[in-house]
């Protein structure tokens, strides 16, 4: 029996002795981040599916993994040799795992699922499905702590200040802008969950989660008051002052709850049903009167003022700066002579390896914005690829290497996407890569009115593609907050996000533009900048915005069919190559400067 049948098992056995007759495993914790700290890493450690989002569904009889596209192959592989079911989500005829348990079950069987870690939306999802099949649900208990003996504790690391020049607004002025929308939304009080929103309205930063500087908490914040409830001896006496002077109150992590089932019956609540968990949701008062809207915090920080982009724009230059280095030091190792290191020993880990190393080296750095995707030929057609010591590919021949990397800075975060010739590329691989060129070009020279929802610009994208008999399974752009999470809301280009009424793009936004084309086991293509909205032009008609592209990295022109291109998209590429080498020159030399001047050649 596999390590994943046997926990599984022991997972049964904890349903049996509380009377549950499903389980749902969700990828969370109780603060509904990416990134999941250890302890609430219970779905990969039940499973062995190390993909950051999924959801495992365990019966008396049946146990199924919903993943979606970008994962199915890897969830495929890793799934091998056990006994749980690969559930292809978004595939035709896969119901979603809350469908799925709706029909399965019968009128009085129970469900559990810790409500600590399980979004409020989800909740009322699942219980609108279940309630009519008479299913009962049950969220008071973790089934992981009885069953996962040497479960991680919580993070302890030191909770540090964001302080100027990079940061540009200060804490006062955040809460003041937070307050200002709770008033204007009725509410007295305002309770916050989320880590990159606390994070960025205290100017907090920490290292309690991988790749993004955040650390766990609560806030509690009042018309006159705010509490930051954090782990014990996480803050010290003197940032502890510095948060006093402002008006904030320090109290420990495990007090929030009772803080939250305190409040006075004349004060109106607002939260966030999309970013708390039920668990938190049920602690409160139920008499107390409740405000639902998104975070303030959350369009706040989603919108970059002129300093903080200032900032961005310096942190894409030293990062282009070491990418020149690392692509340098790549194509001599990769050469013939080798230089210092030989051919054959350059794997998809080097990649990892020497591209964080690069990074480092510059100015104002702190760690990788998240784990770099180094996918070779086979490999690359894995949007999510992560090659380990046990399995990654030696880079040798001719194809296609694809790099997916970010560096989170002081100034900024940034993440990027380019896939680079190795030896000679076939005619396929480069008419897919000059076709995700072309759909990248697109967008990034889009205009469009102020305030249009985000998911609508993700065709504009895609059209090229699409006229060249191709798709991708994924969203063409994200979120990217400053120095914080990689990944950041509301904004999300993709046609399957519904356009709500705060997807609207606004000026200081910064997004990802990273279409695509996966051929399964051959190769993937991916090329990814990421770009700010700006102002273009403001007529009788009304306002609109453009894209500045921020990114400052070489495409690499080995790759491209230039038949395909028309004659705007090469001016586009030549201008923007012409940027990359202006602005990149100074801050490199020698090998790296030479490298520059070759890749941003005009075509």
């Amino acid at each position: 029996m596999s390590l994943t049948d046997t926990r599984v098992a022991q997972l049964r056995q904890a349903m049996r002795r509380l009377g549950l007759d499903a389980c749902i495993v969700p990828s969370a914790d109780p603060h509904l981040s990416e990134y999941l700290p250890g302890r609430w890493q219970g779905r990969q450690w039940l499973s062995g599916f190390t993909g950051s989002v999924a959801t495992l569904v365990v019966t008396t009889d049946f146990a199924g993994l919903w993943v979606d596209s970008r994962y199915w192959m890897q969830a495929e592989a890793q799934l091998a040799g056990t006994d749980v079911q690969l559930m292809k989500l978004g595939a035709a005829g896969t119901p979603g795992h809350v469908d799925w348990l709706a029909k399965q079950l019968q009128a009085g069987q129970r469900v559990g699922v810790d409500g600590q870690v399980l979004g409020l939306a989800a909740f009322r999802a699942l219980s609108a499905a279940l309630a009519p099949a008479g299913v009962q649900l049950d969220i008071q208990t973790d089934l992981l702590s009885e069953i996962w003996s040497d479960r991680p504790g919580l993070p302890n690391a030191p909770i540090y200040e964001h302080v100027a020049p990079q940061a540009c607004v200060t804490r006062a002025d955040k809460l003041a802008q937070v307050r200002q929308s709770m008033q204007a939304s009725g509410a007295d009080v305002h309770f916050l969950c989320t880590l990159d929103d606390i994070a960025w309205l205290f100017n907090l930063r920490g290292a309690d989660v991988s790749y993004n500087p955040v650390f766990l908490a609560y806030a509690l914040i009042g018309v006159d008051y705010a509490t930051l409830f954090v782990g014990d001896g996480k803050i010290d006496d003197n940032l502890r002052a510095v948060l006093a002077a402002d008006g904030i109150d320090v109290a420990l992590y495990t007090q929030a709850a009772e803080a939250l089932g305190s409040l006075e019956l004349d004060q109106t609540l607002l939260i966030d049903p999309a970013r708390v968990t039920c668990g938190v949701f049920h602690a409160m008062n139920p008499a107390v009167p409740r405000v639902e809207a998104i975070n303030p915090s959350t369009l706040l920080k989603s919108t970059k003022t002129d300093a903080e982009l200032a900032q961005v724009r310096m942190t894409m230059e030293q990062d282009g700066a070491a990418l020149c280095e690392f692509f340098a030091w790549f194509e001599r190792a990769m050469s013939k002579e080798g230089g210092d290191t030989p051919a054959e020993a350059i794997t998809e880990l080097t990649i990892d390896k020497q591209i964080t190393a690069a990074r480092a080296r510059r100015p104002g750095y702190v760690c990788p914005s998240f784990g770099t995707i180094a996918g070779f030929n086979a490999n690359g057609a894995m949007p999510h690829y992560r090659a380990t010591p046990e399995a990654h590919a030696v880079i040798e021949g001719d194809g296609l290497l694809l790099i997916d990397s970010g560096g989170q800075y002081l100034g900024g975060t940034t993440d990027i996407t380019r896939v680079v010739a190795v030896g000679t590329p076939n005619a396929d691989q480069k008419v897919d890569f000059t076709l995700v060129l072309k759909g990248m070009i697109a967008l990034s020279l889009a205009s469009f009115p102020r305030g249009t929802p985000s998911p609508m610009l993700d065709a504009i994208a895609r059209a090229p593609i699409w006229q060249g008999g191709a798709d991708y399974g994924h969203g063409t752009g994200h979120g990217v907050g400053y120095f914080l999470n990689v990944h950041e809301g509301p904004q999300v280009i993709s046609y399957r996000a519904v356009p709500g009424p705060h997807t609207g793009m606004e000026p200081g936004m910064i997004t990802s533009n990273e279409p695509g084309i996966y051929r399964p086991g051959r190769w993937g293509v991916r090329i990814e900048n990421l770009v700010a909205n700006r102002s273009w032009l403001t007529s009788e008609l009304g306002e609109f915005l453009c894209f500045e592209t921020l990114t400052l990295c070489p495409i690499d022109t080995r790759c491209i069919e230039p038949a395909l291109m028309r004659k705007d998209e090469i001016e586009w590429l030549n201008d923007y190559h012409k940027t990359v080498r202006v602005r990149l020159s100074p801050l490199v030399e020698g090998e790296a400067l030479a490298w520059l001047a070759l890749r941003t050649a005009p075509i």
